[in-house]
């Protein structure tokens, strides 16, 4: 019997959710995910060193807004060292600080992949994570239009995922180990069976929504907390795993069961939803729990981009 790492493989995508390039030889994802606070935490790794020093000595010959300039090159830096390990693609974020910024996400993209096809990376290997805000829905939006693709992070609601979809950003990640730790927290609860896991029951609405009316915005769960989260989403597009839980289950030979399945969704009864800018704001308004989760994302997003700044400017 495989692994349940190889057993995943063959109905699920599997990402790696890290910045840590040994992790990435160690499992073998097809992509890989990183953002602010991984970047942040393998920038601090003597390993790694010499890809802030790159980025500083190209930021310090671009004249003008040095440490922007610096910042982005890290971002890319690593995308490209992770590329030599995956197959597949590799997500760099935009600034969380221009989360409510349509044109400067829209220019900010623009610019990460001009350094990627700089360095001889097609832009069809790489995917600009973009906050599932309207805003950044609307960049998305203008950005798949020319080619550029995106991956909505901070996602916790179906209106989030529906908009994203009708913007036809190439790929949403709902992320379930934080909407789980809203609700444990919310309704003093310390665990739910698996099955009951609102976080896996989010992002199973996402699914069944999606295939029922057949968009194709690949769903890819993304920030777990246990791998039993995981097992429940097995056959979701894509699953972005961390690597302590991608060790989990290389571990263990159990068989794993199919649990989503495009096939089973054709006979459901699901009413396909309308939105417009109002609509979205209302019933994200009306979510506690995504509204919470989302400004609270990109708040600590944001607060890993400035500790990056600091070392950056440190060194």
């Amino acid at each position: 019997m495989n692994n349940q790492l190889d057993q995943l493989k063959k109905f699920t995508t599997v990402v790696a959710d890290t910045g840590d390039f040994e992790s990435l030889k160690a499992y073998s994802p097809t992509d890989s995910t990183t953002n602010p606070s991984l970047i942040y935490a393998a920038s601090q790794k003597p390993q790694y060193q010499h890809l802030l020093k790159e980025a500083i000595a190209y930021g310090k010959k671009q004249g003008k807004d040095t440490t922007q300039h610096i910042l982005d090159k890290v971002f890319v830096n690593f995308g490209l060292e992770i590329l030599k390990l995956v197959p597949g693609r590799v997500s760099t974020e935009v600034d969380a600080r221009l989360s409510f910024d349509v044109e400067g996400s829209i220019a900010k993209a623009r610019h990460l992949i001009s350094l990627y096809e700089e360095a001889g990376i097609s832009r069809k290997r790489v995917l600009i994570k973009l906050a599932s805000t309207w805003e950044g829905i609307l960049a998305a939006k203008t950005l798949e239009k020319e080619g550029i693709h995106c991956n909505m992070t901070l996602l916790f609601s179906l209106p989030q995922a529906i908009a994203c979809a009708e913007a036809k950003a190439t790929l949403i990640s709902p992320f379930v180990g934080r909407i789980l730790d809203w609700y444990k927290k919310s309704e003093g609860v310390a665990s739910y069976p698996p099955q009951e896991d609102p976080g896996v029951k989010s992002v199973t609405t996402i699914y069944n929504y999606y295939k029922k009316f057949g968009y194709p915005t690949e769903i890819m769960g993304a920030s777990f907390r246990n791998k039993e989260e995981i097992l429940e989403l097995a056959g979701c597009d894509l699953l972005t795993i961390a690597p302590n839980l991608l060790e989990e289950l290389k571990s263990d030979a159990a068989p794993i069961p199919r649990k989503l399945d495009p096939t089973k969704v054709k006979a459901m009864s699901i009413n396909k939803m309308s939105l417009d800018e109002k609509t979205f704001r209302y019933l994200l308004n009306e979510d506690a729990m995504a509204t919470e989760k989302l400004s609270e994302g990109i708040r600590n997003f944001v607060k890993d981009i400035v500790k990056l700044e600091k070392l950056i400017l440190s060194l």
